[in-house]
């Protein structure tokens, strides 16, 4: 399913709409260009699930824990990680398999480690929309296209597509 968000608010909203949703165990892939839009839709998911942040992407920190919101979150952000072998020195399995909720920006770049049910998030700028970084600079509209994989994630974004039938 696809649904084109016209700005970095519309595109964080989703996020919320899913963060509220989403259960323990459950694991967000988030692929996309630089600049697509996967750290707003990230912190939306994460406002949605009741965190409050203390930054951006973690592309620095490889890893950000929250354990005060409605249930624990993990946000990776596998953008400057090598090989996907060295998640195992990090323990990946914990969140991946744990019982929060996973989200994973470049997530792309360790596709063999994702359970096997889960939502990716394919995120891209739309050519010719206006403000915004990244290598579309002139567009703010993103396509984001959800793959459900598992019937849980199937039952979300049906509920995803009847929600935002409008956009």
């Amino acid at each position: 399913m696809e649904l084109v968000s016209h700005s970095p608010e519309e595109t964080a909203a989703l996020g919320r709409w899913l963060g509220e949703r989403l259960w323990p165990g459950s694991f967000v892939a988030l692929v996309g260009d630089l600049g697509a839009g996967k750290s707003v839709l990230a912190a939306g998911i994460l406002s949605g699930l009741g965190v409050v942040r203390s930054g951006g992407s973690p592309t620095f920190t490889l890893l950000w824990e929250y354990r005060r919101g409605r249930v624990p979150a993990f946000h990776w952000d596998l953008y400057r990680l090598d090989p996907a072998g060295d998640l195992a020195a990090l323990g990946y399995e914990d969140s991946f398999y744990g019982d929060g909720v996973c989200i994973v920006e470049w997530a792309d770049r360790a596709r063999d480690l994702w359970p096997p049910e889960h939502l990716e998030v394919q995120l891209a700028a739309v050519r010719g929309g206006a403000g915004g970084p990244g290598p579309d600079a002139g567009a703010a509209e993103r396509r984001l296209t959800f793959r459900p994989a598992g019937a849980r994630y199937e039952r979300l974004v049906e509920e995803l597509r009847r929600a935002h039938a409008g956009l």
